[in-house]
């Protein structure tokens, strides 16, 4: 069986964001290039953001880097943005996970008490003492990413009164239990009310009103604090049961606190959407960083440093990638703005009162329905670049956003950004519109390009250019990429199409570059087709394209999937491969829904694929493996031993982890054993939310 990286080798996303460097500064670089910075002396971080987790603004002015964490002060002191549900992305516009603090009581979260005075850091500030059965006092606290965590603990109120006249301030917790996790796991993705993985102390007899519970430093995100019962409570539980649940429990909580040493595992910022007041084309990434390690309290410059930076990158037409909904009378969606939606608009979950569970209505007019990725003018978040200087390859735009993440794997390492800046310059043509066919079967009647693997091909690749832009200038030259040794065939322009000769071609290692006889602009603007053979070792590559000006020192322009007219069908610039060796054991592959989106409205949550097995000699293991488009491996679902016949698998969109995939094109296999498998089939798929 092929492994998951020969599988998928490269492939780089249909539009996958574009990177940005904020409303940054435009400083000229030539006549029609321009650095758009952010950083430095040019735009401020701390004025262009909408996420901010972790981020140090003040130690150097002009850069971004990492809080060092230090036991003087409570980690939950440096957060702000809470949200109070367990499962916040139903309720709460905007929140994503990993990157929006969250704390809750019991199992989904309440409306009051939720928690929110237990982390503000004031000690003054209580929830009285209430009837409440103890194993209802259970409080999580989520801080979106792990930091090297050190104590946990919590204190009673610094005033006030219990009803027999008690001061608060010696209300001490008679027993419980605190445990500890760095990552997502099933009691906090099923909702249980267990402890998490790491107990770090389990009292059932308790008189101090200040607890402190030191362990060794270790990564935390999650903590949890569940009311235990003591010795110290049968008193209370006599009583509470002669009262009719009337008595509130011994103990008053005021404040939650977790110390810290060291640097968080990853820091976030993202960028505000940014509207560059013109659709631009898109070159280089660059920035400048520097590696550090904390010694002795001194940032000192570590070259080798366990350091790492991610920057992820998307671009759109307008000023928002999420389409909102409400409902019909008649059950279905319709999209409204996001004004109507935030403000005018009900949630469908609400809870009557403290202790009833929470209810959801029926879908109706006048309720929020689901949110969607606005795909039509927006792409998905970019694989992340991990190097300065490379190029985007990413689809032009007018708006853009960008998402840094600044990782530490070490826990006094850390890396400081100190500016970025990408090259931007006008567009050459409105749209570059593009698709690619075999030349033998221009209109596959599954709708895509597939062909065997490691056998050379012909192509056809046919463009289409919209000059709606009036001042677009054109351009001479079209390259296209297809990650293997390409031959070119020939070139055809006009309409109808007829063979050209080129004024100049070159074969690259990795694709062909072809200057046009003619300029293309808006008053002659022929259709194209370039013609080329190469060798397909992946199975799923996009043969991305770009069009150039050879005249003038300005960027290319990227070719963006689409109907480049009718002589293709297949509306697309991704090839899938197939190995021929022998018919294939999964046939019929299809899936419930191109886009995935589990949301909770019930519409799309979970993917069902369908597929039929043939010539299998008996019963063979069949397992579904999920990938990222650069080949790693995100999740694996075993669906077990099955025999020839129609079969069908089902998954909820989730990771190895348990953790839901953030919005993206991904590429499924289904195949069986190894001694089976003859080739694996593979689709994409989008997941948006």
């Amino acid at each position: 069986m092929f492994e998951a990286q020969a599988m998928i080798a490269k492939l780089f996303s249909f539009g996958c964001g574009l990177l940005c460097a904020l409303a940054l500064i435009a400083q000229p670089v030539s006549a029609q290039i321009s650095l758009w910075k952010l950083g430095g002396s040019s735009l401020q971080w701390a004025d262009n953001d909408t996420t901010r987790l972790f981020i140090d603004f003040t130690s150097v002015p002009g850069s971004i880097q990492p809080i060092y964490l230090t036991p003087e002060r409570t980690v939950f002191a440096h957060l702000d943005n809470w949200v109070f549900w367990r499962n916040p992305s139903d309720i709460v516009l905007g929140y994503v996970d990993g990157e929006t603090p969250r704390t809750w009581k019991w199992s989904d979260g309440l409306a009051a008490p939720n928690g929110s005075l237990l982390i503000d850091g004031d000690p003054a500030t209580y929830y009285p003492p209430r009837a409440v059965p103890l194993e209802r006092e259970v409080y999580t606290m989520d801080l979106a990413v792990a930091v090297p965590a050190i104590a946990f603990g919590f204190t009673t109120p610094s005033q006030g009164f219990r009803s027999d006249g008690t001061p608060l301030e010696t209300d001490a917790i008679p027993g419980y239990d605190v445990s500890i996790a760095s990552e997502s796991e099933r009691p906090i993705v099923a909702g249980t009310l267990e402890p998490l993985s790491h107990i770090i102390a389990d009292v059932d007899e308790n008189f101090e009103p200040r607890v402190e519970i030191p362990f060794p430093r270790r990564y935390t995100r999650f903590v949890r604090y569940r009311r235990q019962v003591s010795i110290l409570d049968e008193d209370f539980l006599a009583s509470f049961v002669r009262s009719q649940y009337r008595e509130a429990p011994p103990g008053t909580l005021a404040e939650f606190e977790l110390f810290a040493q060291g640097v968080p595992r990853k820091v976030i910022y993202k960028t505000k959407v940014t509207d560059l007041g013109q659709s631009v084309n898109f070159g280089q990434l660059s920035w400048r960083a520097t590696s550090l390690r904390m010694v002795d309290g001194v940032a000192v410059e570590t070259p080798d440093a366990a350091v790492g930076i991610k920057i992820e990158v998307r671009t759109g037409r307008d000023d928002d990638p999420a389409i909102y909904h409400e409902y019909q009378q008649t059950g279905f969606e319709r999209a409204v703005t996001r004004e109507r939606y935030e403000n005018e608009l009900r949630t469908r979950q609400f809870r009557p009162n403290l202790e009833a569970p929470i209810i959801t209505l029926d879908p109706r007019p006048g309720l929020r329905a689901s949110i969607s990725y606005d795909d039509e003018n927006w792409t998905f978040w970019s694989v992340p670049f991990t190097e300065p200087g490379l190029p985007l390859n990413l689809r032009s735009g007018s708006y853009l956003q960008l998402r840094i993440t600044l990782e530490s794997h070490s826990f006094d390492d850390f890396i400081r950004l100190d500016s970025l800046w990408i090259e931007t310059a006008p567009l050459l043509a409105g749209d570059i519109i593009g698709e690619v066919a075999l030349r033998a079967d221009p209109q596959p009647v599954r709708g895509f390009t597939e062909v065997a693997l490691g056998r050379e091909a012909d192509f056809v690749y046919d463009l289409r250019a919209d000059f709606s832009a009036a001042d677009a200038p054109g351009f001479d030259g079209l390259r296209i990429r297809t990650g293997s040794n390409t031959r070119f065939v020939g070139l055809e322009m006009g309409e109808p199409l007829a063979p050209v000769e080129p004024a100049e071609v070159l074969e690259e290692l990795d694709g062909v570059r072809v200057r046009l006889p003619t300029r293309v602009t808006r008053s002659d603007n022929p259709p194209l087709r370039m013609l080329f053979s190469t060798t397909l070792f992946s199975f799923a590559t996009t043969f991305s394209g770009e069009v150039f000006d050879s005249e003038r020192e300005v960027l290319s322009q990227p070719v963006v999937s689409g109907d480049a007219g009718q002589a293709l069908s297949s509306n697309s610039l991704r090839v899938l491969g197939a190995a021929d060796a022998a018919p294939d054991v999964v046939q019929e592959l299809s899936l419930s829904t191109p886009v995935l989106t589990p949301n909770g409205d019930g519409v799309h949550d979970r993917l069902r694929i369908s597929y039929t097995l043939f010539r299998l000699p008996e019963a063979v293991p069949i397992a579904l493996t999920v990938y990222a488009l650069n080949g790693r491996q995100l999740a694996r679902i075993d669906a077990g031993l099955q025999d020839a016949g129609p079969r069908e698998i089902a998954w909820d969109g989730r990771d190895e982890n348990g953790q839901a995939l953030p919005p993206g094109i991904y590429l499924l296999s289904i195949a069986p054993a190894a001694e089976f498998a003859t080739s694996a089939q593979i689709r994409p798929l989008g997941i948006a939310y």
